[in-house]
């Protein structure tokens, strides 16, 4: 069998980074489970949770009053299927607090105890559910990423949008956390094209693991991601190092136009 040698062969398992990827247009599965019997596990579990996790629902509610005041939930607009628009729901992490220009302040400054502890714990993650039941989500996908990526997204990783987003995906060789943009797109792809009821059973025991990892706390509370911008999909610095190139560009640039 001839294979093409641009092409690089992986399983669910493993997902492999090339840079000419881009240009091969995924293939997503299509079977009875992906097309039915997934939604109705999905809504099924969900409906349980919500009842089952009523009592917990109210009691972090009360605190977001308490700790972030009103309105409770985080509500952001997010891609679905086939791209369309959904609101997303979270309990918020932060407060409102603004400076006196009216600018919110920094993130670093609102976060509160409280709002790092439903990071850390990810309770934050439990409004879900409500998506879930509506159909925006699933328990399993491509997690439901800013509006603003559609249009910087090369063709390839559109494709990630030919399922309905998850809560999570699970990095690959057991880590907490995505090396690079492409590193999780192609984890996207690799669930896109291999999706299945297995696959979703392997995937919810790392998600639940990734969970209870102590060092997941540091990776959910620490907002240490570099925003995609279309053009940084292999970069591997953190947000820090990245202001900081950044900033040292900024300089020299505005050195050399003084000196011109």
């Amino acid at each position: 069998m001839m294979v093409n040698e641009n092409i690089c062969c992986c399983t669910a398992d493993i997902v492999c980074i090339e840079s000419n990827l881009d240009e091969i247009i995924p293939v997503p599965r299509n079977s009875v489970y992906s097309r039915y019997i997934k939604r109705i596990i999905d809504f099924s579990l969900s409906l349980i949770g919500v009842v089952v996790l009523s009592p917990l629902l109210l009691v972090l509610t009360v605190l977001e009053l308490i700790y972030h005041g009103r309105p409770v939930l985080y509500v952001t607009l997010r891609p679905g299927k086939d791209e369309k628009l959904f609101n997303l729901y979270k309990f918020r992490s932060m407060t409102n607090e603004s400076a006196e220009d009216g600018e919110l302040l920094p993130e670093k400054y609102r976060l509160t105890k409280f709002g790092k502890f439903l990071r850390a714990t990810s309770l934050d993650e439990l409004p879900s559910l409500f998506n879930i039941i509506k159909g925006d989500l699933a328990i399993i996908g491509p997690r439901p990423l800013l509006t603003d990526y559609l249009e910087l997204y090369p063709q390839r990783y559109r494709y990630r949008h030919s399922v309905r987003p998850g809560l999570e995906l699970s990095p690959p060789a057991g880590r907490l956390y995505f090396l690079t943009w492409r590193e999780q797109f192609e984890n996207d792809i690799s669930y896109v094209e291999n999706v299945s009821f297995t696959l979703d059973v392997k995937q919810l025991y790392l998600i639940l693991k990734m969970i209870l990892s102590p060092k997941n706390n540091k990776v959910r509370t620490d907002d240490t991601r570099v925003m995609f911008d279309g053009t940084n999909i292999d970069d591997t610095r953190s947000k820090r190092e990245y202001l900081m190139a950044r900033s040292q560009s900024v300089k020299e640039s505005n050195g050399n136009t003084l000196a011109g």
